[in-house]
């Protein structure tokens, strides 16, 4: 009976480790692994090599659990028929059966699972022990793993999983909603061009690059601006942008006569086409907070500024549907007014 309840034991207590182990191992993320490596945490860095390189630790623990699995089976089988007959043997198999299913895999792998984040740093110690003590079968287990398994595998995480976890953070409480909705719209942004989210040509505000500082003083409209794009002849002919600040410069020293065209500045041009990402990395590289945005003919097609790209990363939802850039455009209409009333109520308040 002693060496029945040995068997018993033996065969139960190896495969719950085992089990616990496995959940633990997989159950981990290594975002959460690397914080704590980050934050001086030796046993996650442990882990985090263990989950590199995961068939070698899974080789193991499943090698160690069958093991326990089969002889213990056969140890508690052949000392029941010794203790209880062979008229019992299929009554101790069916509760040796019910004993591994509750006690070596539901409960351990429920624990494990659940209570991952605390216990990763003994585990650590146990995963890499049945490594060592079930080394040749780990390197047997590695090669057909590696003869089997795919040569090109393809990156674990994708960008449609991460935005996922994103919604199912905010679903939780871990993200707040504009958290989230940042996120989102940060995974999309190379799929929405410039012309979508632009303020229209219709819409620009811009000045003859002959007309003289009094003249422009005069134009409260060019208050509400911190660049105004200057034109020659034409309004299409844009051929660069005032800083209001060094207008003022002027003003302050008097000098009304000078016209715009000599104190204007270079500006940047860009495609209709080209997407959000690409536009703010052109406007960082060149130093510029605003662009002319052209069609593919060359005619001017609106402006955009860094705080319309900001908008739409912080500001609003981006639609994917193609057949949704008119309300885009009519955001950037309303927001343009809004603005204009905003400047209008300013001005009024400072007379």
């Amino acid at each position: 009976m002693t060496l029945l309840l040995v068997y018993l034991f033996l065969a139960l207590a190896v495969s719950f480790i085992c089990s616990i182990a496995e959940a633990t191992l997989l159950s981990l993320s290594t975002s959460f692994l690397k914080s704590k490596a980050e934050a001086g945490d030796k046993k996650a860095v442990k882990m985090i090599e263990l989950k590199g390189d995961i068939d070698k630790p899974l080789s193991a623990i499943l090698s160690l659990n069958t093991i326990a699995h089969t002889v213990g089976a056969a140890g508690v089988g052949a000392q029941a028929a010794i203790v209880f007959g062979e008229a019992y043997f299929g009554v101790v198999s069916a509760v040796l059966t019910l004993l591994i299913l509750v006690l070596t895999e539901i409960i351990p792998k429920t624990l494990g699972a659940n209570y991952a984040k605390d216990i990763y740093g003994s585990m650590a110690s146990v995963i890499s022990a049945m490594v060592v003590v079930s080394y040749p079968l780990v390197v047997m287990s590695s090669f057909l793993t590696k003869r089997l398994s795919k040569k090109n595998v393809e990156s674990s995480t994708s960008r449609e999983e991460i935005a996922t976890l994103a919604s199912i953070g905010e679903q939780e409480g871990i993200l707040g909603v504009k958290e989230n909705k940042i996120i989102q719209n940060v995974f999309k942004l190379n799929a929405v061009r410039i012309d979508e989210i632009h303020t229209p040509r219709i819409m620009m505000v811009s000045a003859d690059e002959e007309m003289t500082l009094r003249e422009f003083l005069k134009n409260k409209e060019f208050l509400h601006f911190s660049r105004i794009p200057v034109y020659s002849d034409l309004k299409d002919n844009i051929t660069g942008y005032v800083l209001r600040e060094v207008a003022f410069e002027y003003l302050a020293e008097d000098k009304f006569d000078v016209q715009l065209k000599d104190i204007k500045r270079d500006i940047l041009f860009v495609s209709e086409k080209l997407n959000v990402i690409n536009t703010w990395n052109k406007m960082k590289e060149k130093h510029e907070h605003i662009a002319i945005v052209v069609n593919e003919y060359g005619e001017v097609d609106g402006l955009v500024s860094m705080e319309d790209i900001i908008e739409t990363l912080l500001g609003f939802e981006i639609i994917d549907e193609k057949d949704k850039i008119v309300d885009l455009r009519k955001y950037a209409e309303e927001r343009w007014q809004n603005r204009q009333k905003k400047y209008a109520y300013l001005a009024e308040n400072d007379v």
